[in-house]
């Protein structure tokens, strides 16, 4: 293709601009998950909340058991690209999936093509080697709609941080799922996992029964709020993935012979209901400010030592637990129809115990004060004085929280020998997304800074190897590339950074918008003919986001054009263009 860039290049630079301004970045969440966990923005503040996915019904129940087609094709996925943790402990149901999308691929060379591409994109998008990889694909799963569309069903800034760091994979498990009709193996397995809901429907009954009597507070209480339990088989048995979304809470588990882990979702269960007692108070728990700097070398997280809510709930809930929890010991009975006078000394041996009893969970309340949770101890008193009121924890929470002698407890936090190590945290919230690399180049793109975007783009390139991780890196420093390039009047310079991206880059995104552009050049060059190729290769890239599709088939339909050009102008344009403003630009998300 030719180009004649002097007359575009004043028109392409306020475009430029605009996409780069409008590059969107993972902003702070709410949504935790068994491996991701949000923050509020103070102590004081309300937390910053998502929009729920589509499987949270606002009409609903409050507490219900769901299965989820989404999430299975996502983890079905993850298995036919080597995720086997927990293989040995699951249930029969995910071998029988691994096996028919074995045969599956084992049939078509298109399928194990499509396979391929899936199991690139979680190669290249590996961070810690643990279960905390999966679950960034378990929270995208979360709001995707079922096939064959997969499309996402929120706004990409209303999804937690996490789901966003690997949206691009939605098209290419689209192609996946139907090169190996995953929906057919869906509709031949459902039954098992209608079997499985019926066999956790008792104990979790019990778990959520026998919390709400404890604290006295009916599940009616909670109207207007969800709290969800999606099972998946095709996960390991291991792995709890807690999310909060506004209001909601979902909890993703891996049940087995209709058992899961009951604790971990009492946990998510139980900040279902304390947070909301607490955030309200948020003003008066800002008064235990002192206790942050007796937590500030504990190993617990950072939200821990700088939030005084969080510290709060999540004493106040260890401390149920510990009153609550199952010591092991079994429960003394009187024999039936022992001697009157002989009651004394098995009243003796019942409080002997008890008193065991008392030592375990006590022992719990030292752990966990140890850990850095230094409010434990005083909650845990606090409730063997609940336990004989009749009023439920919502009544008695504001006296427990404004009775604090705070000077008091800050004192029992000098006295605590803190551990080195943290334990795992069930529901953990999505933090903040630190910006390196070519991350942080859009980001300076973003900005304006063009030279340091273009340096730290020229940087990947100089290191470039020849693995496939850097060859996806080498793409996408040409994309950035070719922006500065428009940005800086090099016009042939994009022009020939974006055919690089073309010709090297396997992302979807990247290979439209590459497209785009170029096709816009040629329209504002006049060759409508070769823009209009531009814009059906844009298509044939399957992207998959909306703005794509629409900024493809828009240029497919009319030719880009901005205020101030026409091509029937004389093709010498001697004199100087004008300065103009280009039709709506995409809110281009960076390849991760």
């Amino acid at each position: 293709m030719s180009f004649s860039p002097r007359r575009r290049l004043a028109i392409l630079i306020p475009a430029v601009v605009l996409l780069t301004v409008s590059v969107a970045f993972p902003a702070r969440a709410q949504s935790p998950s068994g491996n991701s966990q949000a923050s509020r923005q103070s102590s004081s503040s309300q937390p910053i909340q998502e929009k729920a996915p589509s499987l949270v019904d606002p009409a609903g129940p409050t507490i219900s058991l769901v299965s989820s087609e989404p999430v299975f094709v996502m983890a079905a996925a993850l298995n036919a690209c080597g995720y086997n943790e927990g293989l040995e402990e699951s249930a029969p149901v995910r071998k029988r999936v691994r096996d028919e999308v074995n045969d599956a691929l084992a049939k078509s060379e298109d399928a194990r093509t499509k396979r391929d591409k899936v199991c690139l994109y979680i190669a290249q998008h590996r961070m810690t080697g643990s279960e905390r990889d999966i679950s960034q694909y378990i929270s995208l799963a979360l709001y995707l709609s079922p096939p064959p569309a997969l499309e996402t069903t929120v706004e990409l800034t209303e999804m937690p941080p996490d789901s966003t760091q690997v949206v691009e994979i939605a098209p290419l498990l689209r192609d996946f799922v139907a090169a190996v009709d995953l929906h057919g193996i869906w509709l031949a397995v459902h039954h098992t996992y209608d079997e499985e809901n019926d066999r956790l429907h008792d104990p979790l009954s019990k778990m959520i029964v026998s919390t709400n009597l404890y604290l006295k507070m009916p599940a009616t209480t909670y109207e207007g709020r969800r709290f969800v339990v999606v099972i998946e088989p095709m996960l390991s048995p291991k792995l709890v993935n807690a999310r909060v979304y506004g209001t909601d809470y979902v909890v993703v588990v891996s049940p087995v012979n209709g058992t899961i882990p009951i604790n971990d979702v009492r946990h998510t269960y139980l900040h279902y209901i304390i947070e909301p007692l607490l955030f309200s108070r948020s003003n008066a728990i800002d008064r235990m400010q002192p206790i942050l700097k007796e937590v500030r070398d504990t190993p617990l997280e950072f939200r821990y030592r700088s939030d005084t809510v969080a510290l709060v709930v999540e004493c106040l809930i260890k401390a149920i637990e510990a009153r609550t929890m199952d010591t092991g010991i079994p429960e003394y009975k009187v024999p039936a129809g022992v001697e009157r006078s002989d009651l004394p000394r098995y009243e003796h041996e019942r409080q002997l115990v008890l008193q065991k009893m008392e030592a375990v969970r006590v022992a719990a309340v030292h752990h966990d004060m140890a850990q850095g949770f230094v409010l434990t101890q005083y909650f845990f008193e606090q409730l063997i004085q609940f336990e004989k009121d009749p009023a439920s924890l919502r009544d008695t929470i504001g006296e427990m929280v404004y009775g604090m002698d705070i000077d008091q407890q800050v004192h029992r936090a000098r006295q605590t020998e803190f551990d080195k190590q943290a334990d795992e945290d069930v529901l953990q919230r999505s933090k903040p997304r630190v910006l390196t690399g070519l991350d942080l180049a859009e980001a300076k793109l973003a900005q304006g800074d063009v030279a340091t975007a273009s340096a730290m783009a020229h940087k990947v390139l100089a290191d470039r190897t020849d693995t496939l991780d850097s060859a996806s890196q080498e793409a996408r420093a040409n994309f950035i590339l070719a922006r500065v390039a428009i940005m800086t009047g090099h016009p042939d310079v994009a022009i020939d950074d974006f055919q690089k991206t073309v010709a090297t880059s396997k992302e979807p995104r990247l290979l439209a918008w590459s497209h785009i552009y170029l096709g816009r050049m040629l329209d504002l060059d006049c060759k409508r003919d070769q823009a209009v190729t531009e814009y059906q290769a844009a298509l044939a890239a399957r992207d998959g986001q909306q703005d794509t599709r629409l900024a493809a088939e828009r240029g497919v339909k009319t030719a880009y054009a901005v205020k101030g050009h026409s091509c029937e102008e004389d093709a010498d344009d001697s004199g100087s263009p004008p300065a103009t403003k280009p039709g709506p630009d995409p809110k281009a998300q960076k390849p991760q």
